[in-house]
């Protein structure tokens, strides 16, 4: 049947009307190499750093390097999954990971995929691995202190909320040990605290045995510490890939808590090997090496990892994220690559000294080489008062134990200082799992504040001590009190000092 032109024409109109202007256009590229975990891209002009490029069989890459005409990737999952003539796509996405508190209580691997065998974790926030550190103005200066448990860090190195303090030590010397003591006290503190202000922990494994990360995460659960601590794991079996990325998800883990107004502490164990797989891998994309072999950005690997924990201003939420890195050391070296990049981008360091865990100084903190840039900022009150000497006689202690070794006779003032420094490293000492509450801090360092029992021996001083906080542990209402101090006035130090006395007295009288 014959139409009319005017029919024909608004039958053409209606079919235009109607018709999907979207064009689905899509960047490809061909991988024209192919190698230890590294793939070789052509094609892709407007690909972006840290894209994800994806081929049709689904596999991903993550876009590290970016040449005239070609980029380099590496591969993120099984290195069988790309091959050479492969096409690729670019996705237009940065690499993201799940976030939130469905998370708490599990172990993921470096793209946030649980591998714990307890299910899949039901979230759908996710965030971006790389993003900018907090503007100066979106931060405020650290002031609330972060009670790690361990009586050598409280009192002589404190840590506080949006602080970077560095661990370093060489293998084998308790720097692990340390820090999974603060997340256990994390734990035990979050107990007493309103969901705002508790702080919760993110543990990185990068390039570990799969049994130390095992075992770590039975402790945590055995003292239930795991249902406030998030587990990333990069291990030793793991590609370089992974273990690069690690220590960026875990902190992008942290910043969630940190930027709904909560508080995080991320722990990255350890940087020496983050490097060290970043390094491989830029060998594989034929960047050129600098010191070391290490590329000549590797300052800003960490830097741009570190730089994103913040105490946030009142205005961005008052969250925080502390950083808790850990660098290994070579033979105590501190002027090592890796360690003096690092100690420049943190606010401090605690060095763990081989000789003195040898000795069985438990933590083996250095005190003279330890040091926190944010300082008495960051202490309770007590604490901050009563430990002001205590460094500065720690350190004379150090230097007279090393002529003592020599000397035939000394006079009374020597004798003092080396029974108060024996005394003090002694109180120091701290079997591991076992974190010191505020109170007991207090109390430990009034006692030796106010020289009591100054010219006994450190064995009985110490049992002396001993028994006046197995004490303290049993009355809950004065503990409490103390744990929750707010200023360390008279009335308080008058309170502290008549229970050490009555207790010493009731010691006497057994």
């Amino acid at each position: 049947m014959n139409k009319k032109p005017e029919e024909v024409v608004n039958l053409l109109v209606q079919k235009i009307t109607h018709l999907k202007k979207g064009v689905d256009v899509q960047e490809t590229g061909r991988v024209a190499q192919v190698g230890d975990g590294v793939v070789t891209i052509y094609g892709l002009d407007g690909v972006r750093g840290f894209e994800v490029v994806r081929n049709d069989r689904g596999a991903e890459a993550l876009v590290l390097s970016l040449d005239v005409s070609s980029v380099g990737a590496v591969i993120l999952g099984a290195p069988t999954g790309f091959s050479e003539g492969d096409v690729v796509h670019a996705t237009g996405k940065t690499l993201r990971v799940p976030v939130g508190e469905e998370l708490l209580g599990r172990v993921v691997s470096a793209r946030g995929v649980p591998i714990d065998d307890a299910g899949p974790i039901s979230t759908k926030k996710f965030q971006d691995v790389e993003v900018a550190a907090p503007a100066i103005l979106d931060r405020r200066s650290v002031d609330t202190p972060l009670q790690t448990g361990v009586k050598a860090v409280d009192a002589l190195v404190p840590i506080g909320r949006g602080q970077r303090e560095l661990i370093i030590g060489d293998r084998q010397v308790g720097k692990t040990a340390l820090v999974i003591d603060a997340v256990i006290n994390q734990a035990l503190i979050n107990e007493s605290l309103p969901e705002s202000e508790r702080v919760y922990s993110v543990y990185v494994a990068v390039g570990q045995k799969m049994s130390k990360l095992v075992y770590i995460t039975q402790k945590l659960r055995e003292f239930d510490a795991l249902k406030y601590t998030i587990i990333v794991a990069a291990p030793a079996s793991e590609n370089a890939a992974h273990q690069f990325l690690a220590p960026y998800v875990g902190c992008a883990m942290g910043e969630y808590f940190r930027d709904k107004g909560s508080h995080a502490l991320v722990i990255y164990d350890d940087l020496s090997k983050q490097a060290v797989a970043y390094r491989e891998i830029s060998l594989l994309l034929r960047r050129p090496p600098g010191r070391e072999a290490f590329p000549g950005d590797i300052f800003y690997l960490h830097a741009r990892l570190l730089e994103r924990a913040a105490q946030m201003s009142k205005a961005k939420g008052g969250g925080s994220l502390t950083a808790l890195p850990i660098v290994e050391t070579q033979e105590g070296d501190l002027a090592g690559y890796i360690a003096t990049n690092v100690i420049s981008i943190t606010d401090g360091q605690i060095f763990l000294e081989t000789g003195l865990f040898h000795e069985g100084v438990k933590p083996a903190v250095n005190v003279g080489n330890s040091v926190s840039r944010v300082g008495s900022a960051a202490q309770s009150p007590g604490i901050k008062k009563l430990s002001g000497q205590l460094r500065l006689e720690l350190a004379q202690y150090r230097e007279m134990a090393a002529f003592a070794k020599f000397a035939t006779d000394a006079n009374e003032q020597t004798q003092r200082l080396l029974r108060q420094g024996d005394a003090l490293v002694e109180m120091l000492k701290q079997p591991q799992y076992q974190p010191v509450s505020v109170a007991e801090q207090l109390v430990s360092l009034f006692y030796f504040a106010r020289n009591f029992d100054e010219k006994k021996e450190a064995a009985e001083r110490i049992e002396r001590l001993t028994f006046v906080l197995e004490r303290l542990r049993r009355n809950k209402s004065f503990s409490k009190s103390l744990n929750t101090h707010k200023k360390f006035d008279e009335a308080l130090e008058s309170k502290i000092e008549t229970y050490i006395t009555e207790s010493l007295r009731l010691m006497e009288g057994r």
